[in-house]
């Protein structure tokens, strides 16, 4: 079994039904899923004019190879409603592969770990929840020294049900 990270969030919608729906295709799909994060409120990434995001992100345990997982969150993604039509436009849902245990993988479709985690708080501050000593494979730094030296401005809270950035 292959341990892998991702993260799922979404801005649009019932943002927490997106979430939970997302969690079970993703049961039923890719993985069992070991342990989650709590949900994160966080100002768009990229688009700070944007609704704010609701982001968790989730330890599964999977036999699938990393391009498949791929695949499979693309199609639950656009199963669950997602329409792609520019970089970073807000989303019902989003799943991005984080790492695959501790593979190093560069090529056109794929690139693990994510390249962009490690400048994201957050990605990097529900991660260090779960899983804050997981070395990052290509750093070799944990989630917790990633978190310490991020200059992320954004804001990353604990998510209330009812209240918004």
């Amino acid at each position: 079994m292959n341990g892998i990270y991702v993260i799922i969030g979404g801005n649009l919608g019932n943002r927490e039904q997106n979430l939970e729906n997302c969690k079970k295709q993703i049961e039923l799909k890719i993985g069992r899923i070991e342990l989650m994060s709590s949900i994160y409120q966080t100002a768009a990434w990229g688009k700070e004019e944007d609704s704010p995001y609701l982001n968790q992100v989730l330890k599964l345990s999977t036999k699938i190879s990393p391009k498949e997982v791929l695949q499979l969150s693309l199609k639950i993604e656009e199963t669950l409603g997602r329409v792609r039509t520019e970089k970073w436009e807000s989303r019902l849902i989003d799943i991005d592969l984080l790492f695959f245990h501790d593979l190093i993988m560069d090529d056109q479709e794929l690139i693990l770990p994510h390249p962009h985690l490690h400048k994201r708080r957050f990605v990097l501050v529900p991660m260090n929840e779960i899983a804050p000593s997981f070395i990052h494979p290509v750093f070799q730094k944990s989630i917790h020294e990633l978190l310490t030296v991020c200059d992320d401005p954004l804001k990353v809270e604990l998510y209330q049900p009812g209240e918004d950035l």
